[in-house]
């Protein structure tokens, strides 16, 4: 009789250890208690396996829409952008394409042109030294990771934001850059923006709205701001006052990668120093060109096309020539941008 019971009960064990058990089939995906062999695989929409990321940092860009990288540009590297930079304020270096700013509240001052009065430089994408910054590797290592293997740099920018005059002019309202960019999908493009100094809510460091990216590109116009606001800082009006903020305070390499459509901007600077930042967004190159006429964009397509046109002496007709014009393959190759 003992035979036989435990023959029977070595037949049960046998029947269990041959099928999966009923926990692991329903448990969660993103349970940390799951052994990874039996654990269904978890679905990411903003970040591409190709084994740079942790499963922690996909995770946080997954749900947050950025990801901050600490020190990943050097101090040489940023050093020589300074220089650059110093050179174009200057008029020493006059790269075809570039845009020389200035702050709304210095326009009419009697400044020479010099790193004083320029507030941002976009465009640089014709001048081999500040280029550099869309060539890092270190750099691209990360971008492969939202773009894919063929990468183009689409829009670069250093931004030297000057002090406040007291009109707090030197803020930018909170935005989505995908506003200002007639290419699709918004998931496959990206920005890296790296502090070349100490940043923080002094100076005017980035504001975000974690978790934003999900939702959907806003209508922007000029905020009625007291003191005036800069060309081209548009805004969106109907955000929720109530969202949570994230400031982020940086040291200078210290590198952000973010989502077109995370809603951000920036403080003013409550200092005397001018806080530089430089950045790309890049795109993948399989991405595709939209027409924005009779959408939200045409509002900037208008004013963006009439503003390089004015400066260039160019003929475009649509917001999309001038990224064509912008476009630079980085890496891999060009396909459809």
């Amino acid at each position: 009789m003992d035979s036989l019971r435990a023959a029977a009960r070595l037949q049960m064990v046998l029947g269990h250890l041959g099928r999966p058990s009923a926990t692991a089939v329903v448990a969660h995906p993103t349970s940390e208690t799951i052994s990874p062999a039996i654990s269904c695989p978890q679905k990411f929409q903003y970040t591409l396996d190709n084994n740079v990321l942790t499963l922690e940092q996909r995770q946080f860009y997954e749900k947050n829409g950025f990801l901050v990288i600490k020190n990943l540009v050097s101090d040489d590297d940023i050093q020589r952008f300074r220089d650059e930079f110093e050179k174009i304020s200057r008029s020493e270096v006059k790269p075809f394409g570039l845009m020389v700013m200035k702050d709304v509240s210095i326009l009419k001052s009697e400044h020479s042109l010099s790193e004083k009065v320029v507030s941002k430089i976009q465009g640089f994408q014709e001048d081999e030294e500040l280029f550099r910054y869309c060539r890092l590797p270190q750099i691209l290592k990360y971008v492969e990771c939202f773009t894919g293997p063929d990468i183009m740099a689409m829009h670069t920018m250093l931004i030297n934001k000057p002090p406040d005059s007291g009109k707090k002019t030197s803020r930018h309202p909170l935005h989505q850059d995908l506003h200002y960019f007639p290419f699709r999908p918004p998931n496959h493009i990206v920005c890296a923006w790296t502090a070349m100094e100490h940043i923080d809510r002094n100076n005017g460091c980035l504001v975000v709205l974690p978790g934003t990216h999900k939702g959907h590109l806003r209508p922007h116009s000029y905020p009625q701001w007291e003191g005036g606001v800069n060309i081209l800082f548009h805004g969106i009006q109907d955000y929720d006052q109530n969202d949570a903020r994230k400031y982020l305070v940086m040291e200078k390499g210290d590198t952000v990668f973010f989502h077109p459509l995370l809603i951000h901007g920036s403080g003013q600077n409550k200092t005397q120093g001018f806080r530089k930042a430089i950045s790309c967004h890049f795109a993948s190159a399989n991405c595709h060109y939209i027409d924005v006429k009779g959408t939200s964009q045409e509002f900037v397509e208008k004013e963006l096309v009439q503003l390089i046109n004015r400066q260039y002496g160019v003929n475009y007709a649509e917001l999309k020539d001038v990224w064509k014009f912008r476009a630079r393959v980085v890496k891999g190759e060009r396909i459809n941008l």
